[in-house]
Protein backbone atom coordinates (compact mmCIF):
# COMPACT_ATOMS: atom_id res chain seq x y z
CA UNK A 1 0.00 0.00 0.00
CA UNK A 2 1.18 3.54 -0.65
CA UNK A 3 1.35 6.58 1.58
CA UNK A 4 -1.01 8.34 -0.83
CA UNK A 5 -3.63 5.59 -0.45
CA UNK A 6 -3.44 5.60 3.35
CA UNK A 7 -3.45 9.40 3.55
CA UNK A 8 -6.60 9.44 1.44
CA UNK A 9 -8.15 6.69 3.58
CA UNK A 10 -7.64 8.72 6.78
CA UNK A 11 -8.29 12.21 5.35
CA UNK A 12 -4.59 12.99 5.62
CA UNK A 13 -4.37 11.36 9.05
CA UNK A 14 -6.98 13.70 10.46
CA UNK A 15 -7.51 13.90 14.21
CA UNK A 16 -11.13 13.01 13.48
CA UNK A 17 -9.88 9.60 12.31
CA UNK A 18 -7.50 9.15 15.24
CA UNK A 19 -8.95 6.37 17.41
CA UNK A 20 -6.11 5.55 19.77
CA UNK A 21 -2.46 5.19 20.63
CA UNK A 22 -0.72 1.84 20.88
CA UNK A 23 2.72 0.39 21.33
CA UNK A 24 3.49 0.84 17.63
CA UNK A 25 2.18 4.40 17.47
CA UNK A 26 -0.96 6.33 16.57
CA UNK A 27 -3.98 4.35 15.36
CA UNK A 28 -6.32 5.74 12.70
CA UNK A 29 -9.59 4.47 11.29
CA UNK A 30 -9.47 4.46 7.50
CA UNK A 31 -11.66 3.75 4.50
CA UNK A 32 -9.87 2.22 1.51
CA UNK A 33 -10.99 2.88 -2.06
CA UNK A 34 -12.59 -0.57 -2.31
CA UNK A 35 -14.79 0.20 0.71
CA UNK A 36 -12.81 -1.78 3.27
CA UNK A 37 -12.66 -0.19 6.72
CA UNK A 38 -9.24 -0.61 8.31
CA UNK A 39 -7.20 0.37 11.34
CA UNK A 40 -3.87 1.99 10.43
CA UNK A 41 -1.02 2.12 12.94
CA UNK A 42 1.60 4.76 12.14
CA UNK A 43 4.97 5.70 13.57
CA UNK A 44 7.98 7.73 12.48
CA UNK A 45 10.99 5.55 11.74
CA UNK A 46 13.75 5.35 9.10
CA UNK A 47 13.37 2.91 6.22
CA UNK A 48 14.34 -0.63 7.18
CA UNK A 49 14.56 -3.89 5.27
CA UNK A 50 14.14 -5.70 8.59
CA UNK A 51 10.73 -4.04 8.97
CA UNK A 52 9.55 -5.66 5.73
CA UNK A 53 10.80 -9.05 6.92
CA UNK A 54 8.94 -8.65 10.21
CA UNK A 55 5.76 -7.60 8.40
CA UNK A 56 5.95 -10.63 6.11
CA UNK A 57 6.15 -12.84 9.17
CA UNK A 58 3.22 -11.14 10.93
CA UNK A 59 1.16 -11.37 7.74
CA UNK A 60 1.59 -15.14 7.72
CA UNK A 61 -0.10 -15.50 11.12
CA UNK A 62 -3.80 -16.11 10.57
CA UNK A 63 -6.39 -17.05 13.18
CA UNK A 64 -10.06 -16.22 13.69
CA UNK A 65 -9.22 -14.82 17.15
CA UNK A 66 -6.37 -12.57 16.01
CA UNK A 67 -6.73 -9.17 14.34
CA UNK A 68 -5.33 -9.85 10.87
CA UNK A 69 -2.60 -7.71 9.31
CA UNK A 70 -3.72 -6.72 5.80
CA UNK A 71 -0.78 -4.66 4.55
CA UNK A 72 1.93 -2.14 5.28
CA UNK A 73 3.58 1.01 4.02
CA UNK A 74 7.08 2.39 4.48
CA UNK A 75 7.59 5.85 2.96
CA UNK A 76 8.87 9.31 3.86
CA UNK A 77 10.30 8.29 7.22
CA UNK A 78 7.10 6.59 8.32
CA UNK A 79 6.17 2.97 8.90
CA UNK A 80 2.52 1.90 8.85
CA UNK A 81 0.68 -1.33 9.56
CA UNK A 82 -2.81 -1.82 8.12
CA UNK A 83 -5.12 -4.11 10.10
CA UNK A 84 -8.69 -5.26 9.77
CA UNK A 85 -11.01 -2.97 11.71
CA UNK A 86 -12.88 -4.58 14.61
CA UNK A 87 -16.04 -2.50 15.07
CA UNK A 88 -17.20 -3.31 18.59
CA UNK A 89 -14.25 -1.96 20.54
CA UNK A 90 -12.20 -3.53 23.30
CA UNK A 91 -13.32 -5.76 26.15
CA UNK A 92 -11.93 -3.07 28.45
CA UNK A 93 -14.51 -0.59 27.14
CA UNK A 94 -17.32 -3.12 27.51
CA UNK A 95 -16.33 -3.81 31.13
CA UNK A 96 -15.38 -0.35 32.32
CA UNK A 97 -16.96 2.05 29.84
CA UNK A 98 -15.34 5.26 28.63
CA UNK A 99 -16.14 8.95 28.28
CA UNK A 100 -18.75 8.16 25.62
CA UNK A 101 -20.62 5.24 27.18
CA UNK A 102 -20.83 3.18 30.38
CA UNK A 103 -19.83 -0.47 30.57
CA UNK A 104 -22.30 -3.13 29.44
CA UNK A 105 -23.63 -6.29 31.02
CA UNK A 106 -21.92 -9.47 29.87
CA UNK A 107 -23.25 -12.87 30.93
CA UNK A 108 -20.86 -15.42 32.44
CA UNK A 109 -21.06 -17.62 29.33
CA UNK A 110 -20.18 -14.64 27.15
CA UNK A 111 -17.17 -13.90 29.34
CA UNK A 112 -16.09 -17.53 29.15
CA UNK A 113 -16.32 -17.45 25.34
CA UNK A 114 -14.29 -14.24 25.20
CA UNK A 115 -11.65 -15.69 27.54
CA UNK A 116 -11.43 -18.94 25.57
CA UNK A 117 -11.03 -17.16 22.24
CA UNK A 118 -8.42 -14.77 23.63
CA UNK A 119 -6.26 -17.51 25.17
CA UNK A 120 -3.25 -16.98 22.90
CA UNK A 121 0.41 -16.29 23.70
CA UNK A 122 0.84 -12.59 23.06
CA UNK A 123 3.85 -11.25 25.04
CA UNK A 124 2.02 -8.01 25.80
CA UNK A 125 -1.36 -9.14 27.08
CA UNK A 126 -3.86 -6.70 28.54
CA UNK A 127 -7.62 -6.26 28.45
CA UNK A 128 -7.44 -3.27 26.10
CA UNK A 129 -5.77 -5.50 23.47
CA UNK A 130 -8.75 -7.86 23.32
CA UNK A 131 -11.27 -6.54 20.77
CA UNK A 132 -14.71 -7.95 19.99
CA UNK A 133 -16.79 -7.90 16.82
CA UNK A 134 -20.57 -7.54 16.48
CA UNK A 135 -21.09 -11.10 17.74
CA UNK A 136 -18.70 -10.58 20.69
CA UNK A 137 -16.16 -12.89 19.04
CA UNK A 138 -12.81 -11.88 20.56
CA UNK A 139 -9.88 -10.82 18.39
CA UNK A 140 -6.53 -10.20 20.05
CA UNK A 141 -4.76 -7.13 18.70
CA UNK A 142 -1.07 -6.20 18.64
CA UNK A 143 -0.03 -9.88 18.69
CA UNK A 144 3.65 -10.07 17.83
CA UNK A 145 4.17 -6.28 17.89
CA UNK A 146 6.22 -6.30 21.09
CA UNK A 147 8.61 -8.94 19.76
CA UNK A 148 8.88 -7.14 16.41
CA UNK A 149 9.73 -3.81 18.04
CA UNK A 150 12.25 -5.49 20.31
CA UNK A 151 14.01 -6.99 17.29
CA UNK A 152 13.88 -3.68 15.43
CA UNK A 153 15.11 -1.81 18.49
CA UNK A 154 11.98 0.32 18.50
CA UNK A 155 10.32 -0.57 21.80
CA UNK A 156 11.11 2.32 24.06
CA UNK A 157 11.10 2.06 27.85
CA UNK A 158 7.81 3.94 28.09
CA UNK A 159 5.92 1.29 26.15
CA UNK A 160 5.45 -0.75 29.33
CA UNK A 161 5.93 0.86 32.75
CA UNK A 162 7.15 -0.96 35.84
CA UNK A 163 3.89 -0.30 37.71
CA UNK A 164 1.73 -1.84 34.98
CA UNK A 165 -0.63 -4.27 36.78
CA UNK A 166 -0.49 -6.66 33.81
CA UNK A 167 3.27 -7.03 34.20
CA UNK A 168 4.51 -10.11 36.05
CA UNK A 169 6.03 -8.83 39.35
CA UNK A 170 8.97 -11.22 38.94
CA UNK A 171 9.99 -9.61 35.63
CA UNK A 172 9.06 -6.04 36.57
CA UNK A 173 12.62 -4.75 36.87
CA UNK A 174 13.92 -6.22 33.61
CA UNK A 175 10.59 -6.02 31.72
CA UNK A 176 11.76 -9.25 30.10
CA UNK A 177 8.79 -11.06 28.59
CA UNK A 178 8.35 -14.82 28.53
CA UNK A 179 5.52 -17.26 28.00
CA UNK A 180 5.09 -17.61 31.76
CA UNK A 181 4.94 -13.84 32.26
CA UNK A 182 2.30 -13.77 29.52
CA UNK A 183 0.27 -16.33 31.49
CA UNK A 184 0.35 -13.93 34.45
CA UNK A 185 -0.84 -11.08 32.22
CA UNK A 186 -3.63 -13.29 30.89
CA UNK A 187 -4.59 -14.10 34.48
CA UNK A 188 -4.93 -10.38 35.24
CA UNK A 189 -7.19 -10.14 32.18
CA UNK A 190 -9.30 -12.95 33.65
CA UNK A 191 -9.49 -11.09 36.97
CA UNK A 192 -10.84 -8.00 35.18
CA UNK A 193 -13.17 -10.09 33.05
CA UNK A 194 -14.70 -11.82 36.07
CA UNK A 195 -14.72 -8.98 38.59
CA UNK A 196 -15.65 -6.18 36.19
CA UNK A 197 -13.07 -4.02 37.98
CA UNK A 198 -9.84 -2.50 36.73
CA UNK A 199 -6.66 -4.11 38.03
CA UNK A 200 -4.83 -1.13 39.51
CA UNK A 201 -1.74 -2.84 40.94
CA UNK A 202 -0.30 -6.24 41.75
CA UNK A 203 -1.51 -5.66 45.33
CA UNK A 204 -5.09 -5.47 44.08
CA UNK A 205 -4.55 -8.81 42.33
CA UNK A 206 -3.22 -10.35 45.55
CA UNK A 207 -6.24 -9.06 47.49
CA UNK A 208 -8.60 -10.46 44.86
CA UNK A 209 -7.00 -13.91 45.13
CA UNK A 210 -7.12 -13.75 48.94
CA UNK A 211 -10.82 -12.84 48.81
CA UNK A 212 -11.45 -15.86 46.59
CA UNK A 213 -9.53 -18.18 48.91
CA UNK A 214 -11.19 -16.89 52.08
CA UNK A 215 -14.78 -16.27 50.98
CA UNK A 216 -17.58 -18.69 50.22
CA UNK A 217 -19.65 -15.84 48.79
CA UNK A 218 -19.08 -15.60 45.03
CA UNK A 219 -20.78 -12.20 44.91
CA UNK A 220 -17.84 -10.71 46.83
CA UNK A 221 -15.56 -11.55 43.90
CA UNK A 222 -17.68 -11.66 40.75
CA UNK A 223 -19.13 -8.74 38.78
CA UNK A 224 -22.62 -8.11 40.14
CA UNK A 225 -23.79 -7.14 36.64
CA UNK A 226 -23.75 -10.81 35.69
CA UNK A 227 -27.12 -12.50 35.87
CA UNK A 228 -27.37 -15.61 38.05
CA UNK A 229 -27.61 -18.03 35.10
CA UNK A 230 -24.39 -19.83 35.95
CA UNK A 231 -23.39 -22.76 38.11
CA UNK A 232 -21.42 -22.23 41.28
CA UNK A 233 -19.21 -25.13 40.20
CA UNK A 234 -18.35 -23.47 36.88
CA UNK A 235 -17.75 -20.12 38.53
CA UNK A 236 -15.42 -21.63 41.13
CA UNK A 237 -13.49 -23.57 38.49
CA UNK A 238 -13.01 -20.33 36.58
CA UNK A 239 -11.85 -18.63 39.79
CA UNK A 240 -9.37 -21.41 40.54
CA UNK A 241 -7.96 -21.24 37.01
CA UNK A 242 -7.58 -17.47 37.31
CA UNK A 243 -5.75 -17.81 40.64
CA UNK A 244 -3.48 -20.43 39.06
CA UNK A 245 -2.52 -18.06 36.25
CA UNK A 246 -1.48 -15.26 38.66
CA UNK A 247 0.52 -17.57 40.93
CA UNK A 248 3.52 -15.53 42.21
CA UNK A 249 5.84 -18.41 41.26
CA UNK A 250 6.07 -18.53 37.48
CA UNK A 251 7.02 -22.22 37.42
CA UNK A 252 3.70 -23.07 39.06
CA UNK A 253 1.56 -21.41 36.40
CA UNK A 254 -0.23 -23.46 33.73
CA UNK A 255 0.64 -23.46 30.05
CA UNK A 256 -1.53 -21.42 27.70
CA UNK A 257 -2.69 -24.60 25.96
CA UNK A 258 -3.90 -25.95 29.30
CA UNK A 259 -5.62 -22.64 30.09
CA UNK A 260 -7.37 -22.75 26.71
CA UNK A 261 -8.47 -26.36 27.24
CA UNK A 262 -9.80 -25.64 30.75
CA UNK A 263 -11.72 -22.58 29.60
CA UNK A 264 -13.29 -24.61 26.81
CA UNK A 265 -14.26 -27.38 29.24
CA UNK A 266 -15.84 -24.94 31.72
CA UNK A 267 -17.63 -23.12 28.90
CA UNK A 268 -19.11 -26.33 27.45
CA UNK A 269 -20.14 -27.41 30.92
CA UNK A 270 -21.91 -24.09 31.52
CA UNK A 271 -23.62 -24.24 28.12
CA UNK A 272 -24.91 -27.71 28.93
CA UNK A 273 -26.07 -27.02 32.50
CA UNK A 274 -27.60 -23.59 31.99
CA UNK A 275 -29.36 -24.17 28.66
CA UNK A 276 -32.73 -22.44 28.63
CA UNK A 277 -35.55 -24.98 28.77
CA UNK A 278 -38.84 -24.68 26.81
CA UNK A 279 -41.05 -21.83 27.93
CA UNK A 280 -43.45 -24.16 29.79
CA UNK A 281 -40.66 -25.40 32.07
CA UNK A 282 -38.57 -22.42 33.19
CA UNK A 283 -35.15 -23.25 34.60
CA UNK A 284 -33.85 -21.96 37.91
CA UNK A 285 -30.11 -22.13 38.54
CA UNK A 286 -29.10 -22.75 42.14
CA UNK A 287 -25.46 -23.54 42.72
CA UNK A 288 -24.52 -26.35 40.41
CA UNK A 289 -28.00 -27.90 40.45
CA UNK A 290 -30.84 -27.10 38.05
CA UNK A 291 -34.47 -27.39 39.03
CA UNK A 292 -37.52 -27.10 36.77
CA UNK A 293 -40.78 -25.70 38.03
CA UNK A 294 -44.15 -26.68 36.74
CA UNK A 295 -46.23 -23.83 35.35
Amino acid sequence: MTLEELSSATRNFSNVNLIGHGMFGEVYKGLLQDGTIVAIKKRHSPLSHEFIQEVNYLSSIRHRNLVNLLGYCQENGMQMLVYEYVPNGSVSTHLHGNSHAPGVRLEFKQRLSIAHGAAKVHMNFKTANVLVDEDLTPKVGDAGIRAMLDRLGGAGPSSRTSNDPFLDPRTRESINFSIQSDIYSFGVFLVELLSGQRALSDQSIIRWVQNFQQSSDISVIADNRMASAYTSEGMREFLRLTSWCVNPTSEHRPSMSLVEAELNRIREQEMRLTTIMPESTPTVTLGSQLFTTSG
